[in-house]
């Protein structure tokens, strides 16, 4: 059986980041079971997109989510960062597992 993921890379990077702002590229990358240059690229992707935005803290990164940004259509509705965040924690709440503290 050939193995595929329901999320992108992407999609990941951007649900990790968001549960764990201040990670580091090898921390995202490990979660995410991609690369740490995988893992750049697609940071770099959700940034110019505007997605995320990288804030500089001494030798460290501290992500910020736009969480208004429309991402895709479904039904004809747009989807917010938010949104699909919102969906994903309230999955794992159901499934004890909830994310934020």
């Amino acid at each position: 059986m050939r193995s595929w993921s329901l999320l992108t890379n992407h999609a990941l990077v951007l649900v990790y980041v968001g549960r764990h702002p201040e990670s580091t590229g090898l921390e995202i990358a490990q979660a995410a079971g991609i690369t740490e240059r995988a893992t750049r690229a697609i940071l770099s992707d959700l940034e110019k997109s505007g997605c995320i935005q990288r804030e500089r803290i001494g030798r460290r990164n501290r992500y910020h989510i736009d969480v208004d940004r429309p991402v895709t259509r479904i039904e004809q509705r747009d989807l917010t960062v938010g949104q699909i965040l919102e969906i994903l924690e309230r999955e794992d709440a159901t499934m004890g597992t909830s994310s934020r503290s």
